[in-house]
């Protein structure tokens, strides 16, 4: 029988490097796309991915694999999105391999752990000790080590039962699968409206393939329990079908387990910045060979390998928080429909207040458009109020006006809650010297240090410098001078705990609740009325249902107008309905109350009218008009340097080398409002291009056209969201 020629394979390795490096695979070795190999690199042996696989005719000195890895393949799906994102975001393909490829330690299978348990033999000699440690072991099999901590004995008791006969043992993966969903679980009773818009998804999903489909619906509308009805549609028809739901916040993938739990009998594999290394571990191989069914995660999610991806839910989808800014710079949303695309998977976008971008398409026809208009159990959406601060200002020194806290006591006195909104962290955002005025900057960046009494400490939330609150001034020694101005959340607290002396506060941000198992705590004591007054940043405002909470104020509505950002208006104003929305939910009415200083802005006028097709529709003709997204595309291209001389420098050839090209204008370079970051100079290019230009193609020849100095660095941004 012939022997099959000798293979030759391209591997791509998971780090900045432009293309696959080809390699001979040893006689009698055969490998396939996707496997994961060890190659020689330079003077060292690197892990990487067979890309493709093809005859070695011998034609060239070729260096060849030192080994097969093992564990579970890359599939093409998979491989065909690295490819595509690398094009897209201007990325090395091996920059995007390494962020899929975040646990190797899930390619070698599940370590192993030796349990006993017992096995009912009678023993001659059973001491005290040893009926504890029996007696521990009837919770349940467990290692030697654990049930001597039950017992209160030493390991050498619960081996000397073990030699005796009295317990067994056994091996059992310490990285256990996820129990499967059951798609046949009962949901809550859907309303009518409910149920026409799962009409819908259901049928998306028994047509199969790539379709995607904006579930439009008010806040506490019930969207999530009709999209379960889209995931539980396909977990029946596909037996091994994978369905990934991107969540906006970490903070919301302990809510959303629980309705994960009740709905389909079973948690999903969750996957975020915050999990141990060994549950990452865990997800990453149970995702990676299928058996991981539901995967519920922060934005990075979008990269993680899933073989039979058959549908992906962006929950909020409008929210800012899914575009990375840092690093590897992405927008989740983006990336999960065009992984739906290539995947041939079922995309559903789902949010209160969707994006421009999305409603585009929605309207365009290239999404399907689902409409909840109404709140589920005969509740109504918040009645809303703009308080006028050139009206009714708050007293010196302090933020909340007359009018809302006479609210909030009619609330309170109601036995029901209060949440008081700031999207601003820490105590107060800016520190500075009444003696001499001077401002405290971070040495990092050209950033006010925010002062946060909790800690006493100033924190820069650009690069995350910090240091304690000095007794002196560093620019005049004066002592005690430092003073914080404006408020943060915490400064808001303090302020609701003197009007209101009997009332429980809590602050809820990412700097008091900074973990899971925080948020999970904070918002249970809210549920269960705990909490009087909460006084939260953006966390608080995401997808949290408590049902006691009946007023909202928006101590500053006006944050977030100011500035050039094109999205400036169409955030404050989905960020305010979803803020005002976590008020009046089942059988209690809500209110909110929004203070500002421009109750005239059409984005607060909007609001207060519940009229978002005409503050929309304003905002749409802006952008057609400046030929803006979802009307144009854009691109940043950012330098940074050691000096300022040397970015200007580079920045000055950078320019020269930029393509003409028809429908595309080049803007810059230019100093951004953050000139220094971590001790580096930056400059800005924004690129605005037509519709039909494909911006990333720009984007790649005009950096092929460079050859910046070691020390600039160069990253680009494809549709950027922060003009920092």
């Amino acid at each position: 029988m012939p022997q099959p020629p000798a293979q030759r394979a391209s591997v791509l390795f998971p780090m900045p490097l432009p293309e696959p490096f080809d390699y001979a695979v040893p006689e009698g070795v055969r490998v396939a796309p996707g496997d994961h190999v060890l190659a020689p690199l330079g003077k060292r042996t690197a892990p990487g991915v067979v890309w493709a696989v093809g005859d070695d005719d011998g034609s060239r000195a070729l260096k060849t694999l030192e080994g097969v890895r093992g564990g579970p393949r890359l599939e093409k799906p998979v491989r065909d999105f690295i490819d595509w994102t690398a094009r897209y975001l201007v990325e090395p393909p091996g920059v995007i391999l390494r962020t899929v490829l975040r646990s190797p330690a899930a390619l070698k299978p599940s370590p192993v752990e030796t349990v006993y348990a017992p096995t009912g033999a009678a023993i001659a000699r059973l001491t005290p000790a040893r009926r504890a440690v029996l007696d521990a072991a009837e919770d349940g099999p467990a290692s030697a080590a654990e049930l001597a901590r039950r017992a209160g004995v030493s390991s050498s008791v619960v081996k000397g039962l073990a030699e005796a006969g009295a317990l067994s043992a056994r091996e059992i993966e310490i990285d256990p699968p996820f129990d499967p969903p059951d798609p046949y679980g009962e949901g809550l009773e859907l309303t009518a409206q409910q149920e026409q818009a799962a009409v819908i998804l259901r049928r998306l999903v028994a047509a199969g393939g790539f379709q995607a489909a904006l579930l439009d619906g008010v806040t506490g509308s019930g969207k999530t329990e009709v999209y379960f009805e889209a995931v539980a549609e396909l977990l029946r028809r596909e037996a091994d079908a994978q369905v990934l739901v991107l969540l906006p916040e970490i903070a919301l993938t302990q809510a959303v387990t629980k309705r994960f739990e009740d709905r389909f009998g079973a948690a999903p594999a969750l996957w975020h910045s915050g999990l141990p290394d060994k549950e990452r571990r865990r997800a990453w191989r149970e995702v990676a060979s299928g058996r991981a069914r539901i995967v519920a995660g922060a934005r990075s999610s979008i990269f993680l390998p899933l073989p039979k991806l058959r549908m992906v839910v962006v929950d909020e989808e409008h929210d800012p928080t899914y575009k990375q800014d840092e690093n590897l710079t992405y927008n989740a949303r983006d990336l999960a429909v065009a992984r739906g695309k290539l995947a041939g998977a079922a995309v559903i976008l789902a949010s209160a207040t969707p994006s421009m971008e999305t409603l585009v398409n929605a309207e365009a026809g290239r999404y399907v458009q689902v409409r909840l208009p109404d709140r589920v159990k005969g509740a109504v959406l918040p009645e809303i109020e703009l308080l006028d601060l050139r009206e009714y200002p708050a007293e010196k020194g302090e933020w909340l006006s007359q009018p809302l806290i006479d609210a909030a006591a009619e609330t309170l006195e109601r036995g029901e809650q209060v949440l008081f909104y700031l999207n601003r962290r820490g105590f107060a955002p800016l520190v500075l010297c009444r003696s001499c005025g001077e401002k405290m900057k971070s040495p990092e960046a050209d950033r006010w240090l925010v002062e946060h009494r909790y800690t006493g400490r100033l924190v820069c939330h650009v690069t995350g410098f910090s240091m304690p609150k000095p007794k002196h001034c560093p620019h005049c020694g004066a002592e005690d001078s430092l003073i914080g101005v404006g408020p943060g959340v915490e400064r808001v607290a303090e302020e609701a705990a003197r009007k209101f002396p009997d009332a429980r506060v809590e602050v809820f941000s990412s700097d008091t609740a900074a973990s899971g198992e925080a948020v999970r705590a904070l918002v249970e004591r809210m549920e269960k009325g705990e909490i009087d007054i909460l006084v939260g940043t953006q966390i608080a405002a995401k997808g949290h249902n408590f049902p006691r909470l009946t007023l909202v104020g928006v101590v500053d509505a006006d944050l977030g107008l100011a500035g050039g950002d094109l999205r400036a208006g169409e955030r404050t104003y989905q960020t305010l309905v979803q803020a005002a929305g976590r008020a009046g939910r089942a059988d209690r009415p809500g209110r909110a109350i929004l203070q500002t200083h421009k109750p005239e802005h059409e984005a607060l006028q909007a609001l207060k009218n519940g009229d978002r097709d005409a503050f929309l529709e304003a905002e749409r003709m802006m952008r057609e008009v400046l030929k803006l997204p979802p009307y144009g595309r854009l691109a940043a291209m950012i330098l940074s340097a050691p000096d300022a001389a040397l970015v200007d420098s580079a920045a000055k050839a950078i320019a020269a080398a930029a393509p003409v090209a028809e429908g595309v204008q080049v803007f810059g370079p230019a100093e951004p409002p953050l000139g220094v970051v971590r001790g580096r100079w930056r400059r800005r290019f924004l690129v605005q291009a037509e519709r039909n230009v494909d911006v990333s193609a720009y984007m790649r020849a005009w950096t092929a056209r460079i050859k910046p100095p070691s020390a600039v660095r160069v990253s680009v941004d494809i549709e950027p969201y922060s003009f920092l």
